[in-house]
């Protein structure tokens, strides 16, 4: 038996960052996000050797070893051997588990649509279906966040794994001892074609690791307090005002806010931000933008840019000449997904 997965990665729209410890469990966090139809997708089969094999075809990286020995979670692809070893370990006994996994994703590393820990999502929800496990939303998610965060010792946030899992618009509240509460929220389809019709996804050229950036985040929360704690606050605040003014269709609001919460981002870390992505910024402001924003943890990545619809063109061409290029998108209702053949 085959078995393929895809995940659908994410636009965080307000709030992200409150979604990490220690923010979020001393005041509670909340985000609001919403999945769009670029994936991490995996396959899984049968290895017909007693072997685990690992192929990231994205990453142009590889691994193999015995199905029969422990599998070190150091190195390249430490993401993938720390799923098949926790797989193992929960719901074989320890027993060995011969399989081929190969996965790549629709959109770099680095990129600030949560795109490890949607490739987690899309590998758990693989081995979920080729072993039958008892895995609900919640479960599915809380385990991939488990393996990354804690198995693997990545920093970050709990909305990526959740996003993936449930997929479409959704918003997310986090408080302490790993209590996530998931709000669907029933947009209707003229208010979502009109925030697609205002959105640009510009891809800024530049890969960064997140975990660092959330790293210097944490410390600023734990040892600077007020600036760094006000600014969480304020973030939590218009993830909060951005979902009423969605649901009542004000995206003159939420274009606001927008801005708001961009710069609200900024003064949370330095590396937030750089010179590459506010001369982007600059530029896209000068062509008519309304506002822009860094989806994920910012220091590179997606560029969200919010414009008229008439003026997308003007920003499209301002920044033809810089390092970075448009990509076209779509929202996904669909969370992850899996099936045999």
């Amino acid at each position: 038996m085959i078995v393929r997965s895809k995940a659908p990665l994410r636009l965080g729209l307000a709030g992200g960052g409150t979604d990490v410890s220690p923010y979020s469990d001393t005041y509670g966090g909340c985000v609001l996000n919403a999945s769009i139809d670029m994936h991490a997708h995996t396959t899984l089969e049968p290895h017909p050797q007693q072997a685990v094999e690992f192929v990231a075809k994205d990453l142009q990286q590889s691994w193999q070893g015995s199905s029969r020995a422990p599998i070190l979670i150091d190195g390249e692809l430490k993401l993938h051997k720390a799923i098949h070893a926790r797989v193992c370990q929960q719901f074989l006994g320890g027993q060995p588990l011969s399989v081929k996994v190969t996965t790549y994703s629709d959109a770099p590393p680095g990129s600030g649509l949560g795109t490890s820990s949607t490739m987690v999502v899309s590998i758990l929800a693989a081995y979920s279906e080729y072993l039958k496990l008892p895995l609900g939303d919640y479960d599915l998610a809380k385990l991939a966040f488990d393996i990354e965060r804690k198995d693997c010792g990545l920093s970050g946030g709990k909305q990526d794994q959740y996003a993936a899992t449930f997929g479409g618009v959704n918003f997310m509240e986090f408080y302490a001892d790993d209590k996530v509460i998931i709000n669907p929220l029933r947009i209707r389809e003229s208010i979502l074609n009109e925030l697609h019709a205002r959105l640009l996804l510009y891809y800024t050229g530049q890969s960064r690791e997140s975990a660092k950036i959330i790293d210097e985040q944490i410390k600023a929360v734990k040892t600077e307090g007020g600036k760094s704690v006000d600014s969480m606050h304020e973030l939590k605040r218009i993830a909060y005002e951005m979902k009423e003014l969605l649901l009542k269709n004000d995206l003159d609001g939420v274009t606001r806010l927008f801005r708001a919460s961009w710069e609200a981002k900024k003064s949370m870390a330095a590396s937030i931000t750089n010179s590459g992505i506010d001369q982007a910024a600059e530029l896209a402001m000068a062509a008519g933008a309304k506002g822009v924003k860094v989806s994920g943890a910012g220091g590179g990545g997606f560029m969200m840019i919010f414009v008229d619809p008439p003026q997308k063109l003007d920003v499209q061409r301002a920044l033809a000449g810089s390092d970075g290029h448009f990509v076209k998108f779509n929202f996904s209702h669909h969370g992850v997904q899996s099936w045999a053949r």
